[in-house]
């Protein structure tokens, strides 16, 4: 018994578009009923309702995976081939019956994601970035590259953003720590976010970026669009990867360097991979303060270094002194964001960059998790806590009219949230 295919033999495709999912649902659970009495098969209703819903989002959504993005407790799904489907529910991974019916199908759907944003993937083009409509994140690999079958791999995004307050009732960030980064945000500091993959940076980004003022006017650059800024004056632009030809590519330094000639108040770069490093400090050094982005790094002087080899990518002449030089000019905060082994996000340090001494790039941190141990059930048992060094910018906020108190700064005072 095929009912798929008999289905899709009486339904007129050309008007799915102008139908609506409620019409769509019910059309096809008539059609449904009509197929399984002419076959003589018995379900219950449930049964055919579920049949029906696999039908609806086979013709309209993304097949089998349809259910898993629905399902709010999920944030990653990976398919490994058509027949292996895992979830990363409450940071842990695990697999899930979800399949394909074959590597036809898997590629299908594939399909359908990458050409919705103008992408493509094949055998000359094998692998891909996309993003959904809600603006999750797709990456997929196909043969000859992916060897046991192709790979599909989604990072959802909540349709509600993250909010610092919802953040801080996880206990990924201290009150007091918010308190702080409200502070920086509104006194316009420049703001590295460093982690490593699914730490929670863009969720931290989007987080910070709400004590932006609405007044100002925003201009994001991604890859892939995955911010969800509230602000109604934000221009949001995307990159554009080459054409089958090899032509028509636009980077993110592209997008940067065109940036600046939109009067952006501030730019946030979804994430800093390459020569657009340079660029950006160079907006951060010409009046584009308060300006944000993310880097992969274990460690803020990591990330530091990590920057200092993207400036080097950008193929401008600039000794390794300059670039530092620029580095502590442009920027004044880097936050450290973690995946801990229980699968939870934390900020885990906070610090200042605080200039140059000789070769080197001063920094003192400011806050930190420090982990005691773990309970019974594994999870990471810790606590933050203020070094004791007050920040430099202290009396830089102070000019902008905003006051923090000490205590906020006290040595090794447990400034947890719940």
């Amino acid at each position: 018994m095929n009912i798929h295919q008999q289905l899709l033999e009486r339904v007129n495709l050309a008007l799915l578009d102008k139908l609506s999912r409620e019409q769509i649902n019910s059309d096809v659970a008539q059609i449904v009923g009509e197929i399984l009495a002419e076959e003589g098969e018995a379900l219950n209703k449930s049964e055919r309702t579920a049949l029906s819903n696999d039908i609806v989002d086979e013709l309209l959504g993304l097949g089998p995976i349809e259910p898993l993005l629905k399902d709010e407790t999920i944030n990653d799904i990976l398919v490994n081939g058509y027949k292996t489907v895992f979830v990363e529910r409450f940071g842990q991974l695990e697999r899930v019956p979800t399949r394909f019916q074959d590597e036809r199908h898997l590629l299908r759907i594939i399909q359908r994601i990458v050409s919705a944003v103008g992408r493509r993937v094949d055998e000359s083009s094998p692998f891909v970035d996309a993003r959904l409509a809600d603006g999750s994140r797709v990456n997929a690999i196909v043969a000859p590259l992916a060897i046991d079958g192709s790979l599909l791999s989604i990072r959802k995004f909540s349709k509600k953003p993250i909010s610092m307050e919802r953040m801080i009732e996880l206990g990924s960030v201290p009150p007091a720590v918010a308190d702080v980064l409200r502070a920086v945000v509104k006194a316009r500091f420049n703001v590295i976010i460093s982690g490593g993959t699914g730490s929670g940076k863009t969720t931290m980004l989007n987080a910070l970026s709400s004590y932006i003022d609405e007044r100002e006017r925003i201009v994001t650059i991604e890859d892939s669009a995955e911010l969800q800024l509230q602000q109604e004056h934000t221009a949001r632009l995307e990159t554009r990867p080459p054409n089958i030809e090899g032509k028509g590519e636009v980077t993110q330094r592209d997008l940067v360097k065109n940036a600046l000639r939109m009067r952006p108040d501030r730019i946030i770069l979804g994430e800093c991979r390459a020569g657009e490093a340079f660029d950006m400090l160079q907006a951060m050094n010409t009046g584009h303060d308060g300006s944000m982005t993310t880097i992969h790094a274990n460690s803020p002087r990591d990330a530091l270094s990590r920057i200092e080899q993207m400036i080097g990518m950008s193929g401008i002449d600039i000794s390794p002194r300059s670039a530092r030089a620029q580095i502590a000019s442009a920027i004044q905060i880097v936050m450290q964001i973690a995946r801990l082994s229980d699968g939870k996000r934390k900020m885990i340090s906070l610090s200042e960059i605080t200039g140059m001494e000789g070769e080197t790039i001063t920094m003192q941190e400011i806050y930190r998790f420090k982990m005691t141990g773990r309970d019974d059930h594994g999870n990471v048992l810790g606590q933050f806590e203020a070094t004791g060094i007050r920040p430099k910018f202290a009396s830089q906020l102070l000019d902008h009219g905003i006051h923090l108190d000490a205590e906020l700064f006290r040595p090794h005072v447990r400034i947890d949230g719940p």
